[in-house]
């Protein structure tokens, strides 16, 4: 089987975040995907061992932020390289709060969403969300896709990344 050929499906880069009182959680999401219009419904898909996952079924909410082509590289890094256990992923990323949740400074649209149904898939849990409030911030932006991560930004997948594959299978 040559796993490259899931790697040539379409994704977008997003960070997915969500808080539990004062603290703050969020990583980086390649799978989002909006599944009604009315009610707006939002799927993401978060690695069980993700610290977010764990706040996310806690608080039963997420935000997701939609990432452009001329997002520092940093920013994708500091949420997608380390974990909200052991780092504070916005102690030097500007965000304003939505519905009690970070939303990153620089994200090109978000949605806050209330969940309303969980899948488990195997490492990843699918969260269905109903979008409850969202906003497009730079009309003008390009939606980061993760083909241009990886080919413009030379980006890697992180091993919890859905799309991850091992170096063996490279």
């Amino acid at each position: 089987m040559n796993r490259k050929a899931l790697q040539k499906l379409s994704y977008g880069v997003y960070i997915v975040t969500t808080a539990n009182g004062e603290k703050l959680y969020g990583c980086v999401a390649n799978s989002a995907m909006q599944i009604t219009s009315s009610p707006a419904q939002i799927a993401v898909s978060i690695n069980h061992d993700n610290a977010t996952h764990d706040q996310i079924v806690e608080s039963g909410k997420f935000a997701l932020s939609v990432l452009a082509t001329d997002t520092e590289p940093s920013l994708i890094g500091g949420f997608g390289y380390r974990s909200s256990r052991d780092a504070d992923k916005f102690a030097e990323v500007s965000y304003t709060m939505q519905e009690g949740m970070p939303v990153p400074g620089g994200a090109m649209a978000w949605m806050t969403c209330q969940v309303v149904q969980t899948m488990d898939a195997g490492t990843h849990t699918i969260f269905l969300g109903e979008v409850k409030d969202c906003e497009l911030v730079r009309a003008e932006a390009i939606p980061m896709t993760y083909s241009y991560y990886h080919a413009v930004i030379k980006g890697s997948s992180p091993k919890n990344a859905p799309t991850y594959v091992p170096p063996e299978e490279s």
